[in-house]
């Protein structure tokens, strides 16, 4: 087994790029058509008031942030904490940043994936599709998702493999957020989906209140944070927190629309940030004081049974080896 990450060596972080790798965009802040038990923003622990969240950024000023880093390869979401489905147009968004020579993912819980929409995205350009399952049985989804739709689901996952058929593109995987109401179907899934798509994800849960992982068992010596480095959010507003976890807006790094996407990146938050990080002064920083997720960019990768296994304390990749034509180490 071979560790990605150096641990000997803390400076492989501390070289930022002229962007980041990745860009998790609000084009459609605060919409979600399920009230996931776990989430922290649209489930019962969410935002008080889920309005003071909500909000579109404008097709124009979307494209604005394309042009900027167009032919740089950069991977993109375009929603933050939402589901992507519901963006009006988003195939023509998608069909953009494609021209741009970007990657575009889609994390999606399935539900609203007509055949009418499939074909819209794989004509468009998408990437990479990811839908959230979670569950084996309905029993087990319904505590997880709060609903009881696991065949409804199942038929979109389905639908993206047949109409995809025999081409390598885009990459379909599925995902498994890992908690004590599912864990006992965790090998099960594994198992049964890797029969069928290119690529089985499973990450632990973040605990909001105490920015924590659930069931996390290991600890190491500190490390700064890898997303510092490599991803940016960016809301409807245009405004930049510290990272995807604030998903309340609590931190302001500053205003692309304003500055740009390459001079919030390099700007002076967030290289005050980077450098609380770097120097371990992590509790000047509210929100990564007693975060978990540093963790996650601790990879070590192996090969078992034609799978290729990336894996942190956090979150771990299933990758099959058969079908990593669009596999980028980039989005693991």
């Amino acid at each position: 087994m071979q560790s990605i990450y150096n641990k000997s060596n803390t400076n492989t972080y501390f070289q930022v790029p002229d962007f980041p790798k990745r860009l998790l965009l609000g084009i459609n802040d605060g919409q979600c058509n399920m009230k996931c038990p776990f989430c922290f923003v649209h489930g019962k622990n969410g935002a008080m008031d889920i309005k003071q969240l909500r909000g579109d950024m404008h097709y124009d000023l979307a494209c604005k942030i394309f042009d900027e880093v167009q032919d740089t390869g950069i991977f993109i979401s375009p929603v933050l904490w939402s589901e992507p489905l519901l963006i009006r147009n988003l195939e023509h968004y998608i069909s953009y940043m494609s021209g741009k020579g970007l990657n575009v993912f889609i994390n999606s819980n399935g539900l609203l994936l007509t055949e009418e929409k499939v074909v819209a995205l794989f004509s468009a350009g998408v990437h990479t599709f990811f839908i959230s399952i979670d569950a084996i049985t309905n029993e087990t989804l319904k505590a997880i998702r709060g609903v009881e739709k696991l065949q409804d689901i199942h038929d979109s996952t389905f639908r993206l493999l047949k109409l995809r058929g025999e081409n390598t593109s885009p990459r379909i995987g599925v995902s498994f957020n890992e908690s004590e109401a599912n864990m006992h179907e965790k090998d099960e899934f594994i198992f049964f989906w890797l029969k069928h798509v290119d690529v089985v994800r499973v990450n632990k849960i973040y605990e909001k209140k105490t920015n924590h992982i659930k069931n996390l068992q290991m600890r190491s010596n500190r490390i700064p944070c890898g997303a510092l480095y490599d991803t940016m959010a960016i809301n409807h507003k245009g405004n930049v927190p510290i990272c995807c976890l604030d998903s309340h807006h609590q931190t302001n790094m500053g205003n692309v629309f304003k500055d740009s996407v390459e001079g919030v990146w390099n700007g002076e938050k967030f290289q005050e940030i980077r450098s609380y990080h770097e120097s371990g002064q992590y509790d000047k920083i509210s929100l990564c004081k007693n975060c978990d997720v540093w963790l996650n960019y601790l990879i070590e990768e192996s090969e078992v049974d034609g799978i290729l296994i990336r894996k942190s304390p956090i979150m771990t990749y299933y990758n099959r080896i058969d079908r990593l034509h669009s596999w980028h180490s980039r989005i693991r």
